[in-house]
């Protein structure tokens, strides 16, 4: 259950609708999800989530749009977000996720996961090849 309510129209808040409308032209579609809607009860906030996630989500980086998707996916997974993996996984298939990527993907983040676990449970000391301070 949710912990805030959407505005029930959000839109009549110059902020949010200026907000919004960037979304839309930012990614070429009407569609406003659910995270964006619900944001809106927090003009201010929505404003800044919003730039950040563009900025480094939607502008031209060093890396590909499908990569940064399949990220976001990782990430996602490993704080149990599950809005996050299923919007950025859609996204990901949008960028050319194929099914085959999505299992590579989930074999790294598991293996990844399950390494750390016994590293964290071990308390390995790190290599000093691997310290940076070195």
């Amino acid at each position: 259950m949710a912990t805030v309510s959407p505005p029930q129209n959000p839109e009549s808040d110059p902020r949010v609708k200026a907000v919004f409308d960037d979304i839309r032209r930012t990614r070429g579609t009407d569609f406003i999800n659910n995270f964006w809607r619900y944001l809106a009860f927090d003009p201010a906030l929505l404003e800044q989530v919003w730039t950040d996630v563009r900025d480094v989500m939607a502008k031209p980086t060093l890396l590909d749009a499908k990569t940064k998707e399949m990220i976001y996916i990782a990430v996602s997974i490993a704080n149990s977000c599950d809005y996050c993996i299923h919007s950025h996984t859609a996204s990901a298939r949008a960028q050319g996720m194929s099914d085959a990527e999505h299992a590579e993907l989930l074999r790294i983040v598991s293996t990844a996961a399950r390494t750390n676990h016994l590293v964290n449970g071990m308390k390995v000391p790190v290599d000093e090849a691997f310290d940076s301070d070195a």
